[in-house]
């Protein structure tokens, strides 16, 4: 809730700091920039009652764009740091911008503790397959068999799954978008916002450099209508260009079926974002099995690791009176000679 009087209609150029953004030409990360200015200016709070914390990659130049406050943390300490933040500040919106590397690979303690905590912050991870800033070498979320710099005869590994991970952390708040949707991506923005607790959004974005093309069978504008499934809760999942496909209950998985748009199927799921069940069958869904999911994918209302934190000091406060010298000499005490 914003701490000002006056209701004041912002717009996107509000949001900005007077550096020009400087990413590789045609970067999706000039998108999502956008995004997130154009989302703060419907939030409707003026800069200086936002604070965007990043640690380390091309998206973690994040703070230098924006007109708000910012932080420039270390390699994949940005959530401790903002957990800090809006514990001391908590009137701040605090967004954290972080990368699959920087987020998932020597963040991914910080990312695990942050989701299940809880903390009322919004966590943006830029997902690009790939280690940009560095040059070219693999990330925890890189396709198995990629070659690259760190992986001349391809990856071995299985990638991580960002929103299944977050799910799995126990997230109150799983989002998954692409960078080419941007309309979808701002609403996403100012629904992360909206929810009381930790917001988990994860973003493909292509590398045009490192990892060009690692969307493409999803995110190309004359196949996506068949290759995603925009998931809303209370609205069946449905996809497709003609809107003519659907997923149903199969045995442990879903089905996919195949209808006129004029009369959908009784069996088709209809969505629920607070259902644990749909909620881990959704995010696990791999493409090209299945269409990848687009939308809001969790949402549920829990407490928050702030609130929490600010009550237990208030209850330590009525039971300890102050008084130094009783202090200094409780509990374990030594005398040096």
């Amino acid at each position: 809730m914003s701490t000002t009087t006056e209701s004041v209609k912002y717009k996107a150029n509000d949001f900005k700091s007077a550096a020009e953004p400087r990413w590789c030409p045609g970067c999706e990360d000039y998108a999502i920039l956008k995004a997130v200015q154009t989302a703060m200016a419907q939030i409707g709070r003026p800069k200086n009652e936002h604070a965007v914390v990043s640690g380390i990659g091309c998206s973690s130049r994040f703070p230098y764009y924006m007109g708000t406050y910012g932080f420039h943390t270390i390699h994949g300490r940005p959530l401790p740091i903002a957990t800090g933040l809006k514990i001391s500040n908590p009137e701040l919106a605090v967004w954290i911008v972080t990368g699959d590397g920087d987020g998932i690979s020597i963040g991914g303690n910080h990312l695990m503790h942050a989701l299940r905590r809880n903390t009322d912050m919004n966590i943006l991870l830029f997902d690009n397959r790939i280690y940009g800033l560095t040059k070219g070498q693999y990330s925890p979320t890189s396709e198995k068999g990629k070659i690259n710099k760190t992986a001349p005869y391809g990856t071995i590994e299985e990638p991580a799954d960002p929103a299944s991970l977050a799910v799995e952390c126990g997230a109150s708040f799983v989002a998954q978008i692409s960078a080419t949707y941007v309309k979808e991506l701002v609403a996403v923005l100012v629904e992360a916002y909206n929810h009381k607790g930790t917001s988990f959004v994860h973003i493909y974005q292509n590398c045009y450099i490192y990892n060009n093309g690692a969307f493409d069978g999803f995110t190309e504008r004359n196949i996506r209508d068949d290759n995603n499934i925009k998931v809303e809760h209370g609205k069946p999942l449905i996809f497709g260009e003609k809107a003519n496909k659907g997923l149903v209950m199969g045995y442990g998985k879903f089905d996919i079926v195949e209808f006129d748009p004029e009369n959908v199927p009784d069996n088709v799921v209809i969505y629920d974002e607070t259902d644990l069940t749909l909620i881990r069958m959704v995010a696990d869904m791999k493409f090209p099995e299945f269409p990848v999911p687009m939308g809001i994918i969790k949402r549920i209302n829990q407490p928050t690791f702030d609130d929490r934190i600010h009550e237990q000091i208030e209850s330590a406060k009525t039971k300890f009176k102050p008084d130094l010298s009783r202090l200094i000499s409780s509990g374990d005490t030594w005398e040096v000679k």
